[in-house]
């Protein structure tokens, strides 16, 4: 990159120097503003949905698990979606 740089003339090296202060420029202005955002604006309210769904799955299939021990079957296993007591 240096060498590069090094064989630009001088228009096209103020050139870069000053798209490069803009970028930085840019950066920093974004930056500001992700530091004013609250976290909830971060959530990805698709996977968050995904995550309750699969807790909602683990939570039915212990209560069958614990429904299953108290009537004396053997185990509570899932397979594809599917319960088998």
């Amino acid at each position: 990159m240096s060498d590069k740089f090094g064989s630009l003339d001088a228009n096209e090296k103020a050139a870069v120097e000053s798209t490069l202060y803009r970028c930085r420029a840019l950066v920093g202005r974004i930056g500001e503003e992700l530091r004013k955002k609250k976290p909830d604006h971060f959530v990805d309210e698709r996977s968050l949905a995904d995550l309750h769904a699969s807790l909602e799955r683990a939570a039915w299939i212990r209560h069958l698990q614990r429904r299953a021990c108290r009537r004396g079957a053997v185990s509570v296993t899932a397979n594809w979606g599917r319960i088998f007591v």
